[in-house]
């Protein structure tokens, strides 16, 4: 594991410190195919510009790729609770940035998380943690709703979970039909959520949306 340490000063010292962890072998393999790609796009690599572009691209993979190497299931069970609450618990406006499996190009937006305890709750920071390990990977927005739920779900037992996602998709703004203001918008539900429609309206009035 490659660690390096930019910057200047400590701890004790104003200045600014950046620590980063990648894998070398892997770094030195991706910045290799990126330093291709340069080339069969018709771009020299050996320009200024472009010189250390494969390696700055290699790590930045790395890091919008996290997710890989993240289990969400034990993001959920190292901060689990006994607790008698059974009201809707609502984690919204989680900022979304993931890379559309289709094409690698980015969407981002907002997710919208609720669960109703069933004698267990979780730090509200995990549900965020959640959403963000399944969307640092290749993705598309309807299994990223899903794996959200299913993961809440099967890790607290709750009475019910719902998961709204509302999401622009820079593959419909960059390329192809190329509508700028589109909101694609995925929701999933589960236990109370399904059953109840006093419920699942509340979290829907709740998070200011209505769905159809």
């Amino acid at each position: 594991m490659e660690v390096i340490n930019n910057g200047l000063g400590s701890e004790h010292q104003k200045g600014y410190i950046k620590i980063e962890r990648y894998d070398k072998e892997t770094t030195e393999q991706l910045a290799f195919h990126y330093k291709e790609i340069l080339k069969l796009i018709g771009e020299n690599s050996e320009r200024e510009g472009l010189r250390n572009t494969p390696v700055r691209v290699a790590k930045a993979m790395q890091f919008l790729m996290q997710g890989y190497l993240i289990n969400p299931d034990e993001i959920i069970k190292s901060a689990i609770f006994a607790e008698e609450y059974k009201q809707m618990v609502i984690v919204k406006d989680i900022e979304i940035y993931s890379m559309c499996e289709h094409h690698m190009i980015p969407f981002y937006g907002k997710a919208h998380v609720a669960y109703i305890p069933n004698g267990y709750i979780t730090g509200l920071s995990k549900i965020a943690r959640v959403v963000d390990a399944y969307a640092r990977q290749l993705q598309i927005q309807e299994r990223l709703t899903t794996q959200i739920k299913e993961t809440i779900q099967r890790t607290l037992n709750p009475l019910g979970v719902a998961v709204v996602i509302e999401a622009q998709h820079m593959c419909m703004q960059m390329r192809g039909i190329q509508k700028q203001n589109s909101i694609t918008t995925t929701s999933d539900f589960s236990g109370v959520f399904l059953s109840s429609l006093p419920t699942r309206s509340e979290f829907l009035s709740l998070i200011g949306h209505k769905l159809h």
